[in-house]
């Protein structure tokens, strides 16, 4: 778990989540010539001629095909990111839309009438609609060291898993820089326009982002930094360890608060859960907060408590993604905005 969410506080809790669908007619429908296996040796369906195609994942696992897989099926956010390298993916899962049916956050610039939705919550996963979209490959992160592929359910993982091989990059205990790698070596292998002007400037870019906030870090060592979520019922404080952004921050100077209790209550050392009357145990200068839809947003937030907080009261709340999209271009973003929040900031203790 790459985070504290609202339904789900605990890694474990939101890995086990999830709900099984019966294949039947579906399975049946998606029977036919072999193209390729996975290192597994599981068959996979007919397809196209073409190149043959292998990518080795962060699990270890080799998915070799005959042709450059074409219907890929994603989860959202990392649809999003191979959308940025010019490769289109045909269905997603994970959050898509709002309930107000806006592009959720992590679905970055996708053309969301171009993707089947097959799921926009967690423990959604329409498995027959994903055996109907004729997957050559299925494409996810892992948060964990077992390489437990992220938004697929626990109940219905291995009917999905039979209908095509997955690919999983990890975003677990890594500093950012490698899974953005990874997934543009995923992004490549698959087509992508890696040589375009629109991705080499989002790497330079990113190069010159990290360079502004290493200075900004280095400039002002004593602005105190704490990575937050919120639900109604907690706050929860990450830990600069395990997410690949707060690694990489940390790693280029950023002072973060570091929870004491984290390795309590279920959290596996990813966070520490407050009550709201004890929000202010830590004290910060400036507060990341998770964008995530499934959060509750600053805005939102009403706890007289979260209000008398000294960097709420300056103003000197920004956003986090603790899921980010893995281009380089959906990441400049993260790196100039705690840029400019340590060099604006104000120390208020």
């Amino acid at each position: 778990m790459p985070n504290a969410r609202a339904t789900h506080p605990t890694r474990r809790g939101i890995l086990a989540a999830g709900g099984a669908l019966g294949l039947g007619t579906a399975l049946a429908a998606c029977k036919g010539g072999e193209r390729g296996s996975a290192s597994s040796g599981k068959a996979v369906k007919s397809g196209r001629p073409g190149r043959p195609w292998s990518f080795k994942d962060d699990r270890g696992t080799t998915v070799k095909l005959d042709s450059t897989p074409a219907d890929i099926v994603a989860f959202t956010g990392v649809a999003a990111a191979l959308y940025d390298y010019g490769v289109q993916a045909k269905g997603v899962f994970g959050p898509t839309k709002t309930r107000g049916g806006k592009p959720d956050v992590q679905a970055g610039d996708m053309d969301l009438s171009k993707v089947t939705v097959l799921g926009n919550a967690w423990g959604q996963f329409n498995v027959e609609k994903y055996a109907a979209l004729a997957p050559d490959v299925l494409i996810t992160t892992t948060f964990d060291d077992a390489g437990t592929l992220w938004y697929v359910p626990e109940k219905s993982r291995d009917e999905i898993t039979k209908l095509a091989p997955s690919v999983a990059v990890s975003v677990y205990d890594r500093q950012l820089p490698v899974p953005l790698q990874r997934m543009w070596d995923l992004a490549e292998s698959l087509g992508g326009e890696m040589t375009a002007t629109e991705a080499t400037d989002a790497r330079k870019r990113f190069e010159d982002a990290a360079a502004r906030l290493r200075a900004a870090a280095k400039a002002r060592p004593d602005i105190r930094v704490m990575a937050g979520s919120a639900s109604e019922q907690l706050f929860y404080v990450s830990g600069s360890n395990l997410s690949a952004d707060l690694e990489y921050f940390k790693a280029l100077g950023v002072n973060f608060v570091e929870p004491t209790e984290r390795a309590k209550a279920g959290s596996g050392g990813w966070y520490e859960s407050l009550s709201w009357e004890n929000v202010d145990k830590y004290q910060t200068d400036v507060i990341m907060m998770d964008d995530r839809s499934s959060t509750l947003q600053p805005a939102d937030i009403t706890k007289a408590t979260w209000r008398k907080l000294p960097a709420v009261k300056a103003g000197q709340i920004i956003s986090r993604s603790p899921e980010p999209i893995l281009s380089y271009d959906k990441c400049v973003p993260l790196l100039t905005g705690l840029a400019e929040a340590l060099e604006k900031a104000k120390k208020l203790r």
